[in-house]
């Protein structure tokens, strides 16, 4: 799969949040394809094509950009290919974090050429690019001097050779040409008992991740070269193969020693030579391998010191924001508690408001000279209510026999009580408890008046009553009000809408109630 040059960011080499202006915003455009690519070539996240391929744990590959931006903008985002199938996923391998992903040295990467035509190709395409795509990869025919591909140049006959020579142009060609890294190579610690073999990319990924294996043959070589050394030259010629061949390490040294020794036995001057230089030239490898090592474990060590210095501060920012965050709590939990006060301080500002409120009205009501007109309204709806049995009585607002007297009320039967029970208006006269009861004079003993006022003011209904000494009604009250009494049969029902009198006018009815102090 062929794909168009691209211009990168260096930004996009380390770690940063979002693409960079003057790139692709996340992978490159399917257009840059000769054909449609295949799912396993295009971001999980964006669609199109790797740019700078990340591959997760879970083994989806997502663009560098889209990777960051989705890690820097979520947390603990799962890998949208796993949870398109499985919606259930939330293992810590479909987690998407920073450190989780590795960049793609797999063989989807993609990657510019490395001979400078500025084509982007993946990685496991670029021998083939080399091969026979790349502009800039030709070579002359020596005989001709026509300029071809390599893959061209295998197959080109020259005109000016025979078959022959061309044949051998074309092994020569082929042994030096890039695509021969398709062959497996052995490790640069072969010699050494390193039996690893594969392509330059294989070869590359072991080279760097097996530091230890490789310092662990070094090892035995040296020390089977030191016994050897330190030995006497007849047990070295004997044993010196069966010191190196436990390890596996050193296969060509061992059979090289061996036949310079079997070879020298006659001569001990020559085979202490052949120990000696062979002991230099192993002496020398191993120290440029060990140079080799010493610089990359300094490398990891500088990058190791840069991520413990970004973790500190990763670890002081977080503890800081939870201190803020404890605090921010704190002060919620307090303002909750003071809108929690607030609240119940306004319901209880509300009951004394109303409490006020009936107050107010009672005093606007109230009489002080033993006389009170009590107007009620809705008298139909007040005599229904009382032939239910849903409200039988009411009473009136309280009112004073003198500013300083007893306090009363009277209580009305709509629909009658006792005697006069669905017949006759009830009405009731009630001694209530009074803040100056302390210093009247009991029992009650004035006499009492009650009108129905005709709203003509034709002939008024009066009835009137003594209070009987002997009563409790009239002693000083005990509980808030005392027992009513009065006149059960006050005014037949019958007569209440009479069209002679207007005892009931406007769906209203006028009670007047006189206390004569006087007698």
């Amino acid at each position: 799969m062929a794909a168009g040059s691209a211009v990168s960011d260096p930004s996009l080499n380390g770690v940063s949040s979002t693409p960079g202006e003057n790139e692709y915003p996340s992978g490159f455009p399917q257009s840059i394809c000769d054909e449609v690519p295949k799912e396993k070539y295009l971001c999980s996240n964006c669609n199109n094509v790797l740019n700078k391929a990340r591959q997760t744990v879970c083994g989806h590959r997502y663009c560098l950009a889209c990777v960051n931006w989705l890690v820097r903008n979520n947390k603990d985002l799962v890998c949208t290919k796993c949870k398109e199938e499985d919606p259930s996923v939330e293992n810590d391998i479909s987690v998407l974090t920073l450190d989780q992903d590795h960049q793609s040295q797999c063989e989807y990467a993609l990657i510019p050429c490395n001979i400078g035509c500025g084509i982007m190709v993946q990685r496991k395409s670029l021998a083939t690019h080399l091969d026979s795509g790349c502009p800039n990869n030709k070579t002359s025919c020596p005989s001709c001097a026509g300029v071809l591909t390599p893959r061209e140049l295998q197959k080109h006959v020259c005109p000016n050779s025979g078959d022959k020579k061309t044949t051998k142009t074309d092994k020569r060609q082929k042994n030096n040409h890039p695509s021969s890294s398709k062959k497996k190579e052995p490790c640069i610690f072969s010699e050494v008992g390193c039996s690893f073999k594969g392509n330059t990319d294989r070869l590359k990924e072991h080279e760097s991740c097996s530091h230890v294996g490789h310092l662990q043959l070094l090892l035995d070589v040296t020390r089977a070269l030191q016994r050897i050394l330190n030995s006497p030259p007849e047990q070295g010629h004997h044993e010196s193969p069966d010191l190196l061949q436990p390890g596996q390490c050193g296969a060509s040294l061992t059979s090289q020693s061996e036949g310079e020794i079997e070879t020298d036995r006659g001569d001990p001057d020559v085979s202490d030579k052949a120990l000696s230089l062979h002991d230099d030239q192993a002496e020398l490898a191993v120290g440029q391998q060990l140079d080799i090592l010493q610089q990359r474990v300094q490398v990891m060590e500088n990058i190791i010191s840069a991520l413990n210095r970004e973790v500190e501060k990763t670890q002081i920012s977080v503890v800081a924001l939870e201190r803020d965050n404890y605090n921010s709590q704190q002060l919620i939990q307090h303002l909750e508690t003071k809108v929690a006060e607030q609240q119940q301080r306004l319901v209880r500002k509300d009951i004394h408001i109303t409490s006020l409120e009936q107050c107010i009205s009672a005093l606007q009501d109230v009489s002080y000279d033993g006389t009170f007109l009590w107007r009620l309204c809705d008298v139909s709806q007040s005599l229904r209510e009382a032939a239910n049995g849903q409200k039988i009585s009411q009473y009136s607002p309280a009112f004073y026999t003198a500013r300083y007297g007893f306090k009363v009320c009277m209580r009305l039967y709509l629909n009658g009580d006792g005697a006069g029970k669905g017949t006759h208006i009830s009405l009731f006269f009630v001694i209530m408890k009074g803040e100056y009861d302390p210093i009247l004079s009991w029992p009650f003993r004035y006499k009492v008046t009650f009108f129905l006022i005709d709203q003509n003011q034709r002939e008024h209904v009066i009835d009137a009553f003594r209070p009987d000494l002997s009563s409790a009604s009239f002693h000083r009250p005990i509980s808030e009000m005392n027992v009513a009494s009065g006149c059960p049969l006050f005014f037949p029902l019958g007569k209440l809408r009479s069209p002679k009198h207007a005892y009931c006018k406007d769906d209203t009815i006028y009670i007047k109630c006189v206390v004569d102090t006087s007698s």
